[in-house]
């Protein structure tokens, strides 16, 4: 794994649009709450992530690695709240 030509770029635009997902997991965590979010959508979007990280690894490019990565365990972390906060309410 090596870093191209215009990586960077790929890092500054994957580290926006997974940062943009942090203050998501805290207001999940605040609230013990994700009843407004799709559990659909999360899954879908999860699987499209997992498919974008498995991409980057075939295409051995580091930003579509990084980014993806750090997505996955962000959308995941809201999937297992969800889980975890309704079973506790119902």
């Amino acid at each position: 794994m090596s870093l191209k030509s215009g990586d960077w770029l790929g890092l500054v635009a994957g580290s926006l649009t997974t940062i943009s997902f942090v203050p998501q997991v805290i207001k999940v965590w605040r609230s013990k709450s994700a009843d407004d979010l799709s559990m659909g959508m999360f899954l879908i979007f999860s699987m499209g992530v997992v498919g974008w990280l498995a991409y980057g690894i075939v295409k051995d490019d580091v930003p579509v690695i990084v980014a993806n990565t750090a997505t996955v365990l962000l959308t995941l972390s809201i999937l297992v709240m969800k889980i975890v906060f309704a079973k506790k309410r119902g």
